[in-house]
């Protein structure tokens, strides 16, 4: 009964653990056999994911059944938790059962404790916070070993700096890498990996600080480049939450007469406590009621790219508006 977990927002990573694990699972041979995918349209998905991981194989290695998206671990009908109790000890020693999901289970929910219990591996998928500059690095050098490619310490840096947590762009930056430095043992230098490599996250964040300082004409400019670069509207807006979140949290710390950097570190989840000088210095000419106007109109950016609004005008308009708003105008 080998029950698998996977949830969190780096769908990338998820997509590579579910094909590791199917290769492992399936013969290559019997794949259109055993290897099922029940989407969470289809109706009763999961009661019909539990019945096909009791049927026995066909031909070698084994059966993987897979319910992405699944919701049954952020709530469960009674017929379901019912099933799930009913089958999950009896699934064959060669039937994999997956489940995916974007969301963090919730481990009150009866369905998710039968689900643990029963699970061989309960795994969490997260997106790794851009200021998190370190383990970008770690993630960075993770991956080039994987891949193959020879990184230096600043050449590592410059990658975490150019992707950001993206993981899917990582391994494709990584694997322009390895075709360019095939046959090579050297390690890549700065100059080739800053031709090879582009830079967006870096650009978002350079675009936070342009709106942050209310330099409207430089947000802009920031603001083409990285649409010109095929940077995803919503990505950009991800990279704006995150450093808008970040300032304000340390901006309600120095509010509230915390001084300890050490504390606003680990209030705020950074691993460093050097940042928060820098931190600090970037908000110093913000009030904290700027702040706190800007963050909401980010949320309203997202929401209204996620309804289907136009990206570029909708994406340039906001930035304006948070200009105005960090200006004080």
């Amino acid at each position: 009964m080998p029950i698998h977990i996977y949830w969190g927002e780096d769908d990338f990573a998820i997509e590579k653990a579910v094909t590791v694990l199917r290769d492992r699972v399936l013969d290559a041979q019997w794949i259109s056999f055993n290897y099922t995918v029940f989407s969470p349209d289809q109706p009763d998905a999961v009661i019909q994911g539990l019945n096909q991981a009791m049927t026995p194989t066909f031909g070698a290695g084994g059966r993987l059944v897979w319910l992405p998206n699944t919701t049954v671990c952020q709530h469960c009908a009674d017929d379901i938790f019912a099933e799930l109790t009913r089958t999950l000890p009896v699934i064959p020693e060669n039937s994999f059962l997956l489940l995916t999901s974007r969301n963090k289970p919730d481990e009150r929910l009866k369905s998710t404790k039968i689900l643990k219990q029963f699970a061989v591996e309960f795994r969490e998928f997260p997106l790794i916070p851009p200021w998190k500059t370190e383990l970008l690095v770690q993630s960075v050098n993770h991956v080039a070993q994987a891949v193959g490619v020879k990184l230096t310490t600043r050449t590592a840096e410059l990658l975490a700096e150019s992707v950001g947590n993206d993981t899917r762009l990582l391994y494709n930056e990584m694997e322009k890498l390895r075709l360019y430095a095939e046959g090579s043992n050297k390690a890549l230098d700065v100059d080739v990996v800053s031709r090879l490599v582009k830079n967006t996250t870096q650009n978002s964040l350079q675009l936070a600080a342009a709106i942050r300082t209310g330099d409207t004409g430089k947000a802009l400019a920031t603001l083409t480049e990285l649409i010109n670069a095929s940077e995803s509207g919503l990505r950009i807006v991800a990279t704006l939450i995150n450093q808008f979140r970040t300032w304000l949290w340390v901006k309600l710390m120095m509010e509230s007469g915390e001084r300890n950097p050490q504390a606003i570190a680990k209030v705020i989840d950074i691993s460093n406590p050097k940042r928060i000088y820098f931190l600090q210095q970037e908000i110093k000419l913000l009030s904290l009621e700027q702040l706190l106007a800007c963050l909401p109109l980010i949320l309203e950016l997202e929401v209204s790219l996620k309804q289907g609004a136009a990206e570029i005008s909708t994406l340039q308009t906001k930035v304006i508006e948070l200009c105005q708003i960090c200006r004080g105008s």
